[in-house]
């Protein structure tokens, strides 16, 4: 191929521009990058090879070397992994086909401040060479192809790039990295050992650089033929726990999840039995990104015999944990294993159980011993993690204890547990409000009688709560009640005569609760005498077996349909507003305002606003 210029895709070049331009906190991650890609490259040829022997060549020694030439002002990352054709040179380096670019450009946007960790996070981490490079050279050649069919890719990183065919003994890739001035801290061997000591420690593969002998001449460190391996190069996973420091989990965590903070939490253990395998999972101290695409695939890593397969397996964790990251490293799949055979293995579905039921160990424990810091994990990932009680029935009851939530005794934190210790005397039932805000659930009319006789009510204000209700009825034998429903029973907790006043009242306030229904006939269900109402008129409430007001309002958000149904109205016959009916000659227009006021309160929206403010005004402008 004679050496052609072609010209990047759009959004690689907004990328370049931001690499160069914004991603100066923290320079050093562009060699943790690159060393990464020539991991994977290895770890790709290793896969292929599993049916194709010849890929190996004649070099089975898979490696990554680090070289660097003062003079030149060059850093070279060289792999002899899978390598690139010249088609997948263009495609890989001038083109990007990854869902998250523009969330990556407009991360980095956002906030130019931003830390260079999110390169790795959206898989675009060989341009962070242009963070210390003006021009970035690739040689490279595919395994299985002739010598004559390497290719060479270069770019300034601007607009264009270029590519052409040379001769190319040796598979893999070098990439070439020309510093810009002021760039020169970088070309010295202790720099670049550091900087692979703190990031790359934990590569399974050596990553080797030349040795350096004292030259009493020259008065200074000179390279000579040799190279030593300056990682640990043994994964970690493999090590005895007793042998691995805090620092190490936390250097490994970092590595693997791109994550500048230390994980919340970890756990590392082999597993024996019908499946072996070894895993190291860990819960990050804060919520990614893409926490709410449950499309997303998940974070571990999957390995045979510490042969890497597959990033992201997404069969080894279940949708609600996706947040969790680590490695497994199984002893029984096959090493050519494929995702569909993920999906149908026994042994996978093992693993699956065995790592589920260890995170929600691993969470119980932080949660009995480190409330506080369980406190942060719930405001990251609490939402997410009631996903699970509506998909995972094995683990329901021990989901449903690490569940947390605002009430009306505390502004967050509260368990079932903590609850079922507070319940009155008499109180069957776990009471709660869903709603859009946790000020709307807090000012519901319908917690009045409640918070009346001391009576705790958890306040929900998830989007997933609803859905997460409809597959959860109880805890601990005690059924779970919304407040919202009209079937709520607090008969139990009132005296003789607390029953007789409401009895009486209800009896003597019929005929202006047959006048209601009559004005309200196309707007309510039914009207009746509230006993949950102290200082408000009315609110609006649901029949036991009808859908809530705010879970109709969600799916209408969401551009679903919801069954149609009225709501029942419940008065206040003690409040003035409502006595006021009785002799009023605005009895209709009084009617819509207090039903409407209702709806309001109950977080609700009106379907006429307008009609809403003519009566409001007919009932200011006219006499006393």
């Amino acid at each position: 191929m004679d050496k052609q210029t072609l010209s990047f895709q759009a959004e690689v070049k907004q990328i370049l521009h931001l690499v160069t331009h914004s991603l100066y906190s923290n320079k050093e991650i562009f060699l943790r990058e690159l060393i990464s890609n020539a991991s994977d490259a290895c770890d790709k040829l290793r896969f292929e090879a599993l049916d194709r022997a010849e890929l190996f060549e004649d070099a089975p020694q898979l490696e990554v070397r680090v070289a660097f030439d003062v003079e030149a002002k060059t850093i070279t990352i060289s792999d002899n992994g899978i390598g690139m054709s010249a088609d997948e040179a263009v495609a890989h380096l001038g083109t990007i086909a990854k869902s998250g670019t523009r969330d990556f450009i407009a991360a980095l946007e956002g906030d130019k401040k931003k830390d260079a960790n999110l390169i790795g996070q959206f898989g675009v981490g060989f341009y962070s060479g242009f963070i210390v490079a003006d021009r970035i050279t690739v040689e490279s050649r595919r395994a299985g192809l002739p010598a004559d069919q390497g290719v060479r890719w270069s770019s300034e990183g601007t607009g264009e790039f270029e590519v052409q065919t040379i001769d190319r003994p040796a598979r893999g890739t070098d990439v070439i990295l020309h510093l810009r001035d002021g760039e020169e801290e970088f070309l010295s061997a202790w720099k670049l050992k550091s900087i692979t000591s703190k990031y790359s420690d934990h590569i399974s593969l050596p990553i080797l650089m030349r040795k350096q002998k004292w030259d009493e001449e020259k008065k200074e460190q000179v390279d000579t033929d040799e190279w030593e391996t300056v990682n640990k190069a043994a994964a970690l996973w493999t090590r005895s726990k007793s042998d691995i420091t805090d620092t190490e989990y936390q250097d490994f965590y970092k590595q693997l999840s791109y994550d500048s903070e230390a994980p919340l939490a970890y756990t590392h253990n082999r597993v024996e039995g019908r499946s072996e395998y070894t895993q190291l999972l860990f819960v990050p101290a804060k919520a990614p990104f893409d926490l709410w695409n449950r499309d997303k695939r998940g974070g571990v890593k999957l390995y045979v015999k510490r042969v890497f397969i597959m990033d992201d397996a997404e069969a080894l964790m279940p949708v609600y944990l996706r947040f969790v990251k680590g490695v497994i490293d199984s002893a029984d799949l096959p090493l050519n294993v494929s995702r569909e055979l993920l999906q149908e293995s026994r042994d996978v579905k093992a693993i699956r159980e065995g790592c589920t039921k260890r995170v929600l160990s691993m969470l119980e424990d932080v949660a009995e011993n480190q409330k506080d810091k369980y406190a942060e994990f719930w405001k990251q990932f609490g939402a997410v993690l009631k996903e699970g009680v509506g998909e995972d029935f094995a683990n329901q009851e021990r989901l449903a204890k690490l569940l947390r939530f605002a009430s009306t005794h505390a502004d967050e934190g509260v368990s079932f547990s903590d609850y079922l210790g507070r319940m009155k005397e008499g109180q069957e039932a776990i009471y709660y409000v869903t709603a859009d805000t946790l000020a709307t659930a807090r000012n519901s009319p319908q917690l009045e009688i409640f918070r009346k006789k001391g009576l705790e009510v958890l306040l929900l204000t998830d989007r997933v709560d609803e859905w997460m209700l409809s597959h959860l009825y109880e805890f601990e034998g005690k059924p779970l009640q919304s407040v919202a429903k009209g079937g709520v029973d607090l008969s139990k907790l009132q005296d003789e005569d607390e029953k007789k006043a409401a009895e009486a009242t209800a009896e003597a306030f019929k005929p202006v609760i047959e006048r209601l229904k009559a004005a309200l006939k196309d707007r309510a269900k039914d009207v009746r005498a509230s006993t949950r109402l102290v200082d408000s008129p009315a609110c609006i409430v649901v029949d036991e077996g009808d859908m809530s007001a705010h879970l109709s309002r969600m799916l209408k958000q969401a551009g679903q349909s919801a069954p149609k149904s009225l709501p029942i109205l419940e008065v206040n016959p003690g409040h003035s507003l409502v006595q006021r009916l009785e002799s009023d000659q605005r009895f209709d227009d009084l009617a819509h305002v207090i039903f409407d006021q209702a709806l309001l309160a109950e977080g609700g929206q009106l379907e006429d606003p307008a009609a809403y403010v003519q009566r409001v005004n007919r009932l200011l402008v006219a006499p006393a």
